[in-house]
């Protein structure tokens, strides 16, 4: 065995990078042991086709935030943005679309009201998300210890939540927990613009618009809007330039990074960690090891249940995360045409989502272990921004397709070509001619997600963003404010607070919470 480290983090995905760059800011020697060949787990950039790269999972910035950049000074690591402050476009058949862009929507056929009413909303939802934003910025405070910091924690919660004023927060408890159907349904007249604004409650998700918590994904997906952002972004290079210059970052401040380095075990003494064993047989002994893994496979593979509480690895064994959502990647001849939009938005986010009804019938079959024969889709070209992605005068097309569940009745083998022809069939109703401009393509279902980016059930947020995985409860009783029941383990991923998406404040609340314990022994 060595004692070379401080710390070990496991995985490279875009919040260990943040962690161990903090970590290491704050004098700690910290390896990174990554499995895949390459730094940024679900954010990477790679070669679908000859001449042809995507973003390999996510493919669009909303999130990330400035306070994270600026410390770790991206920009001086390479990180540009190709696209920003993009608007979303409702597209529809009849060329009648929806544009979105911060507090206006625009469009033929939209009612003074439903124009109106969408600036009030999206005011409102924006100040709900800043409440969440400061909650999502701190350690999650537990409601039945006495420890001094939860206390304040909660305090601070309770002054931002009077801050918002009587009125609001009563339509913040009326509508928090209910489903997002009935909170458009209320507001709106337009069925494309409710349609649209319901992908954000449900995009990533195992839900409908009309499944409870759906409020509350949505104003989750807008923190970027709480951050100071405008709308999504592109970076050039795609996602992978994201993760790289963390990757840059980190090693700027001394993080020593291993690709193509699984880790087979966490080793365990007595309930205490004592190191990793990597596939290799090597051994590097640590008394500090933070999983950037998701729950399931930290707890189930790399420690393994009998090093735990059963009672704990019940409750590890019942998270949900059953990944619906499905990867498209299309290599195209030329710029396809959508109806109704011109060329300048076609490097926008782009929904398929014609009203709530058909948002909701999208999932029904996700319920019965069905793909859906009518899918919501996002959509991006992220070459209308970025040239490097494609040859000249191509195009790459990417879009997040729902709803696919992990476990298909009919198996994904035998299912991967039907469901491909379904999404097609979809896209051309939308861009007439596209299928003449397909050159190479790829599906990656939740089970390819699973596989390739070793992420349990395939489920982006590690587990399902809902009230009773949320916060202090987040990602299971017994694993919440980044620690464990061993003793020197700690979570940084998406499992933990506050969830999925390229966010960074899981890593980094992560390492601020073991400096201040380990300060504390």
């Amino acid at each position: 065995m060595t004692d070379t480290f401080d710390a070990v983090v496991i995985g490279a995905g875009h919040n260990g990078l943040v962690c161990a760059a903090y970590l290491a800011k704050r004098g700690r020697r910290v390896l990174i042991a990554e499995a895949a060949d390459s730094v940024g787990g679900a954010s990477i950039t790679r070669e679908f086709a000859d001449g042809y790269s995507v973003s390999g999972c996510a493919h669009l910035l909303y999130q990330f935030h400035p306070e994270i950049a600026r410390d770790l000074n991206l920009a001086k690591h390479g990180l540009v943005l190709a696209g920003k402050n993009l608007a979303t476009i409702a597209l529809a058949t009849d060329g009648r679309y929806r544009r979105f862009s911060g507090e206006v929507v625009t469009g033929n056929g939209l009612t003074q009201h439903d124009i109106s009413e969408f600036s009030a909303f999206n005011g409102q939802m924006t100040r709900y998300a800043k409440l969440l934003a400061k909650v999502a910025g701190r350690r999650p405070p537990k409601l039945v210890e006495s420890d001094w910091s939860d206390k304040l924690n909660l305090a601070r919660i309770g002054l931002d939540i009077r801050r918002l004023g009587r009125d609001e927060v009563r339509e913040l408890l009326r509508i928090g927990a209910i489903n997002l159907f009935d909170v458009l349904h209320d507001r709106f007249t337009d069925e494309l613009l409710k349609g649209a604004l319901s992908v954000d409650g449900v995009l990533g998700a195992h839900m409908g618009p009309r499944s409870p918590n759906t409020v509350l994904g949505y104003l989750y997906r807008h923190l970027g809007d709480a951050f100071g952002l405008s709308g999504p972004a592109i970076p050039e290079g795609g996602m992978g330039s994201v993760t790289s210059a963390l990757a840059a970052a980190a090693r700027s401040s001394g993080v020593e990074i291993r690709t193509g380095t699984p880790v087979a075990r966490i080793i365990c003494v007595a309930g205490r960690t004592s190191g990793v064993m990597f596939d290799s047989g090597e051994t590097i002994e640590t008394g500090l090891v933070i999983s950037n893994a998701d729950p399931k496979t930290t707890f189930e593979e790399l420690v393994g249940f009998p090093e735990l509480e059963s009672g704990f690895s019940r409750r590890v064994h019942n998270i949900r995360a059953r990944g619906t959502a499905a990867k498209l990647h299309l290599a195209l001849d030329g710029m396809p045409e959508f109806s109704g939009i011109d060329a300048i938005d076609s490097g926008a986010r782009l929904l398929v989502a014609p009203d709530l009804a058909y948002v909701e019938r999208a999932f029904d079959p996700a319920k019965y272990g069905q793909y859906s024969e009518a899918p919501i889709m996002e959509i991006t070209i992220p070459s209308v921004h970025d040239k490097t992605l494609a040859p000249d005068g191509k195009h790459v097309l990417s879009a997040v397709v729902q709803y696919a569940p992990y476990e298909l009745k009919a198996g994904w083998d035998e299912s991967r070509t039907s469901f491909q022809t379904v999404i097609v069939d979809t896209l051309s109703q939308y861009a007439p001619g596209i299928r003449d401009l397909i050159t190479a393509s790829e599906v990656l279902t939740p089970r390819d997600i699973e596989q390739q980016f070793r992420i349990r059930g395939g489920h982006w947020h590690h587990c399902e963003l809902s009230l009773d995985q949320f916060m202090m409860m987040r990602p299971a009783f017994g694993a919440t404010q980044y620690t464990t029941p061993i003793d020197g383990l700690y979570l940084c991923g998406a499992g933990a607070h506050p969830g999925g998406g390229v966010m960074g404040l899981a890593g980094r609340n992560a390492a601020n919470e073991i400096i201040k314990r380990e300060k504390s022994r």
